[in-house]
C-alpha cells in the first residue's frame, strides 16, 4: 500500500529509514530512558514507565515506529520528528485532521490497548491477536486515514511492535533500525560500553 504522505515534500514525510537508539539518563533524580537519532538529538522525553512495577511502558515508543513502518501511520511520531503535513494548500485539512492531536490521542489510545492487551497474554509472543483488539483499534482510529488498513495489518504491526519491545526490553535498551519502504523494524542489542 502506498503511504499516506507519498508525494509530499520531503520535509513532511516520515523518514523512510531510519536508526535510534535508546539513551539511559537520570532526570530529576530518576532513571529514564529517551530515544535518540544517529546525531543523539532526544526525539521525544526522557521516559519512566509512569507505573508502580517496571513494566518496560518507557519503550513505547517502539509501537510508534511500528505503526510508522506497517501501516505508513504514525502522528506521534510524525510529531515528534516536526514533520507534519502543512503545506499552504492544505485544502483537505491534513495538519489539523491526520496531523493533529485529535489523532494523536487515537494513536495513544491504539497503543495503550494493545499494550493492556500484551500485558495479559505474554507480552505478545504469539502468532495471532484476539479479533476484539483488533476492533477496538479499528473503532478508535475509523475517523482517520488509517482506516483503509486492514486488521491483518494492524495485526502485523502490532506483533512486530511486541516483537522489538520484548528485545528492548530484555537489554533494557538498544539501537532500532526501520524501513518503511520494506516495512521493518529490527532490533540491535546495545554494545557493552553502553
Amino acid at each position: 500500500a502506498p503511504l499516506f504522505d507519498e508525494g509530499r515534500l520531503p520535509n513532511e514525510q516520515l523518514p523512510r529509514r531510519f536508526t535510534y537508539r535508546y539513551e539511559k539518563r537520570v532526570v530529576d533524580g530518576k532513571r529514564k530512558v529517551v530515544l535518540v537519532d544517529e546525531q543523539g538529538k532526544d526525539l521525544g522525553n526522557a521516559l519512566t514507565d509512569n507505573s508502580y512495577e517496571d513494566d518496560g511502558y518507557r519503550f513505547h515508543d517502539v509501537i510508534h515506529l511500528a505503526h510508522a513502518v506497517v501501516l505508513g501511520w504514525s502522528p506521534v511520531y510524525r510529531k515528534l520528528l516536526k514533520r507534519k503535513r502543512k503545506a499552504t494548500d492544505d485544502v483537505d485539512h491534513i495538519d489539523e485532521v491526520e496531523d493533529g492531536a485529535r489523532a494523536e490521542i487515537a494513536e495513544e489510545l491504539a497503543a495503550a490497548a494493545a499494550y493492556d492487551y500484551a500485558s495479559r497474554h505474554d507480552s505478545l509472543n504469539v502468532e495471532h491477536v484476539d479479533w476484539d483488539l483488533l476492533r477496538i483499534v479499528k473503532r478508535i482510529t475509523s475517523r482517520l486515514e488509517v482506516r483503509v488498513r486492514t486488521e491483518a495489518e494492524w495485526e502485523e504491526a502490532i506483533l512486530l511492535a511486541f516483537k522489538v519491545w520484548r528485545e528492548v526490553r530484555e537489554h533494557d535498551g538498544g539501537t532500532l533500525h526501520g524501513d518503511l519502504v520494506a516495512r521493518t523494524l529490527e532490533f540491535v542489542p546495545p554494545t557493552s560500553g553502553r
